[in-house]
């Protein structure tokens, strides 16, 4: 309810049973309405009832509920403006000790590394780079820029669409330098400084970034705890009428959670009614650990309004740098367009690279998926038996585990964490909006053994968050 009043009524529903906690009465509810800010189910903005009207519904003092404001403005939850009352807000963030742009695995000395969502390279990269080099001489003599991509890249990526039943001409295809970029160029290219794209909550906060620095306002839509809410979604394009909206609706970063055929279609059909284009990255779409098959394509159900993300960097190694673009054939030029002011293609080695890759991924993928697959369970595992009070759903698929903690202590935990030798991120982080304090995002991407002896120094560091003040937050690169 961000830049919204909360109505008495509303906030009453929402702190539910807060005065059954031991303690005075004010401080009870100031941490129960803290809790509710932190984890983002009262969005940072929103207006706060005045004093008299929440004491009127909680049926309290207006003492305890001054007391309980009071101390919410001392932690930094709550400011007071003139004509505006109460709104809600987030403590200001520490300048971080780490860097935000350190390398994962190669500046981490003695650390082990919780930011990055993403594997080391698949065997048979080097043999790939070699074969690939016996490529390029026939290249040498062109000028090299290539900004739609390698004719025999984009035949190969159309191919696998028309696989998975989506007919798509390679003139669809622009390769790019990693999904990222991808992203950052189709929204240049459909969206003017000011439009309003539609998000997830939580969700890639990278990709986030890349569309607030192109001028838009991002609005988000906070997932349930079973993942996407079609009812609330549905009046969010209704009431906002975004441009364009970027989703990830294949294991989803961080949630893991994969959207149904149903729920697709559905979606769909609500962004065709209000013109938005979906910009929809399947990143890790080939990440599936459980052996289930996954849904169609998000552009099968509107094939005229979707744009397509795909990536070999969470399949293969993001070292390669290579993504794509699919586009409906009336916006490639568009897309293109806009494109040229940012680059002129992405490098041609990679691109043979990866066309060697993909006509081996029968045999890669299975391999990359089972050892994934063992990681996860090696964690999950290791979760329950140290951290029995954190809970999370084990994805079918997707990189990482999105853990609930028990009180929204996220940010704490992170500096905690690193004094004990551990990296992690707060859930606040892939939060557009702030709040998701009580989550915390762990990538399955270290051997079992490493994962292992982190988590046990992840417990340590938990539960020794009652012994001191809480610590700095580091900020750190998501992939």
């Amino acid at each position: 309810m961000t830049g919204q009043h909360l109505p008495a009524s509303t906030l009453s529903g929402l702190l539910g049973t807060w005065s059954d906690a031991a303690g005075p009465a004010y401080r009870a509810l100031a941490d129960r309405l803290r809790l509710l800010i932190a984890d983002g189910r009262i969005m940072p903005g929103a207006r706060l009832p005045s004093e008299r009207e929440l004491t009127d519904a909680l049926g309290v003092s207006r003492t305890t509920v001054a007391s309980a404001y009071r101390e919410l403005r001392d932690r930094g939850y709550l400011t007071s403006r003139r004509g505006s009352g109460s709104v809600t807000s987030l403590p200001s963030r520490v300048e971080p000790e780490l860097g935000r742009h350190h390398a994962p695995g190669i500046d981490m000395d003695g650390l082990y590394d919780f930011t990055c969502a993403a594997s080391p390279a698949v065997p048979g990269i080097s043999t790939a780079v070699a074969e690939a080099m016996e490529d390029l001489p026939r290249h040498l003599a062109t000028p090299g820029y290539h900004p739609q991509g390698l004719p025999q890249l984009r035949e190969q990526i159309a191919a696998s669409y028309e696989a998975r039943g989506l007919p798509t001409s390679p003139d669809q295809i622009i390769v790019t330098a990693g999904a990222l970029a991808a992203t950052s160029i189709a929204i240049r290219a459909m969206t003017q400084i000011g439009d309003r794209v539609l998000t997830e909550s939580p969700t890639h906060p990278n990709s986030v970034d890349a569309i607030r620095r192109s001028g838009c306002r991002v609005i988000a839509a906070p997932m349930s705890p079973n993942g996407w809410d079609l009812p609330l979604l549905e009046a969010t394009i209704r009431q906002s009428a975004p441009r364009a909206a970027w989703l990830v609706v294949d294991f989803q970063n961080p949630t893991g959670w994969l959207m149904s055929a149903a729920d697709r279609q559905r979606l769909a059909i609500a962004f065709a009614r209000s013109r938005t284009t979906a910009i929809i990255d399947e990143t890790l779409f080939e990440l599936s650990l459980d052996g289930q098959e996954t849904p169609p394509p998000f552009a099968l159900f509107d094939p005229s309004g979707v744009i397509t993300v795909g990536s070999v960097s969470k399949s293969f190694w993001g070292g390669l740098r290579i993504g794509w673009l699919r586009a409906p054939e009336t916006l490639v030029a568009r897309i293109l367009d806009a494109r040229a002011s940012m680059d002129l293609g992405a490098p041609v080695l990679e691109q043979l690279v990866v066309s060697r890759l993909l006509r081996s991924r029968s045999e890669i993928l299975p391999e990359r998926r089972a050892d994934l697959a063992l990681r996860r369970d090696a964690l999950a595992s290791e979760l329950r038996t140290a951290l029995p009070s954190w809970r999370f759903e084990v994805p079918g698929g997707g990189l990482s585990l999105w853990c609930e903690l028990p009180e929204p202590v996220g940010s704490s935990l992170v500096g905690v964490a690193q004094r004990n030798g551990v990296l992690v991120v707060a859930g606040s982080r892939f939060s557009p909006d702030g709040g998701l304090e009580s989550f915390l995002r762990l990538p399955y991407t270290l051997d079992p053994d490493t994962l292992r002896d982190a988590v046990q120094r992840l417990a340590l560091s938990y539960g020794s968050l009652a012994a001191g003040p809480p610590a700095r937050r580091t900020a750190a690169m998501i992939a």
